[in-house]
């Protein structure tokens, strides 16, 4: 019975946490809803920080990276204009919270992570919830996954000082990119739309994540 009553209780506290981090925000695509509703975050974090994973705020997943707050991890999949039938680069595979929300809604994931623990920390959960459309990389993410390229979305879960010329080449014409531009402090979340080969640029809010660490990003 414990069982039952524990997922009942993370049941009540993803509704909760979607109606009032969430939606209350503003976020209206409802995919994304549907899919932060269904994703069981606390699955994705540390057996002791599971009491805080519906919370609003990051929480750590070690390495020195964390798990992004919900709301943003619903504005930038959100961001992303996917249908359903997108190709997705996700560099940062992290927890793989972000990348379970996208493979909720694209047709398949390919995801990066520099750091092989995290990689199959994330991929061990991912095979537990039955995620079949994701294919995990362990790589520097600054440089994309050129042999699976073009991609219809790219959503970037680290910070770099620029966006990478390595991600602009291998994004579909149309296609959108989500990334957080600036310094190692703050930066400000942008959208890039592919037009004629080159970004449109769109922002969206200040941000802070963790560093983007590559070729294209921030040094060691």
């Amino acid at each position: 019975m414990q069982g039952f009553y524990d997922r009942d209780l993370y049941r009540i506290s993803r509704e909760k946490m979607v109606n009032s981090q969430i939606v209350a925000r503003g976020i209206k695509d409802d995919k994304v809803i549907q899919a932060m509703l269904k994703v069981p975050r606390h699955l994705f974090v540390e057996e002791a920080l599971r009491d805080q994973a519906y919370g609003d705020f990051p929480l750590p997943i070690g390495k020195g990276q964390t798990i992004s707050q919900p709301y943003i991890v619903a504005l930038m999949t959100e961001a992303l204009e996917l249908k359903g039938k997108e190709r997705v680069l996700e560099v940062g595979t992290g927890s793989g919270y972000q990348t379970a929300i996208l493979a909720e809604i694209a047709l398949w994931v390919y995801t990066i992570e520099r750091d092989p623990d995290l990689s199959e920390k994330a991929k061990k959960v991912l095979l537990s919830l039955g995620y079949k459309n994701i294919s995990l990389k362990i790589g520097d993410g600054s440089l994309g996954w050129p042999e699976a390229a073009p991609f219809d979305a790219i959503i970037v879960t680290a910070a770099s000082p620029q966006i990478p010329q390595p991600l602009v080449d291998q994004l579909a014409e149309g296609g959108r990119i989500v990334i957080p531009v600036g310094d190692e402090f703050s930066q400000i979340l942008v959208k890039g739309i592919k037009k004629d080969g080159k970004l449109k640029i769109q922002t969206l809010e200040p941000v802070r994540f963790v560093k983007l660490v590559g070729a294209y990003g921030f040094k060691e």
